[in-house]
């Protein structure tokens, strides 16, 4: 589950998504790992009858330190930059008198395709069960001329294979 907004000049409130996905662990030792994976996830934001839906392809890698708390249970802590690439999405604007449906990325897009940032969590490994919470901090404005960047937080549980 992503709770998602925009930070600078957009004042909006933040809006309930989704991430769907998974990813592989290369372990370097029993305590440090690199851990890329690859997720669709929604973010956006809305206020007043306004909402911008956005669907990301996203490439998150992330260096991970494991700390073993107890038998078959660790905490997990990683950072690492994350790489997206906008795929679908709608936007709604109300403009008083009707609503205006616009793509929220393409040609004549309300948000630019291409997000890049830095992503920090924690994550609780009970045997082959995870648990986690992540924070995402966009480096790119969303849009032209806007002071605007992507912001997010993710619930997750999750299996190992």
């Amino acid at each position: 589950m992503n709770f998602s907004n925009y930070t600078g000049d957009l004042d909006l409130n933040a809006k309930v998504g989704f991430k769907l996905g998974g990813g592989f662990e290369y372990a370097f030792t029993d305590t440090w790992s690199l851990q890329p994976s690859l997720f669709l996830t929604s973010k956006g934001a809305k206020k007043d009858g306004n909402s911008i839906n956005a669907m990301y392809l996203e490439l998150p890698v992330m260096a991970a330190a494991r700390f073993n708390v107890a038998d078959n249970t660790n905490l997990v802590v990683n950072a690492g930059p994350y790489f997206a690439c906008g795929i679908a999405g709608n936007s709604k604007v109300d403009l008083g008198k009707g609503r205006l449906e616009v793509d929220t990325f393409g040609d004549d897009g309300l948000l630019k395709r291409g997000d890049v940032g830095l992503g920090i969590g924690v994550a609780a490994e009970f045997g082959k069960i995870i648990a986690g919470l992540d924070g995402q901090f966009g480096f790119v404005d969303v849009m032209d001329n806007v002071n605007g960047k992507n912001l997010n937080l993710s619930i997750s549980v999750g299996y190992k294979f």
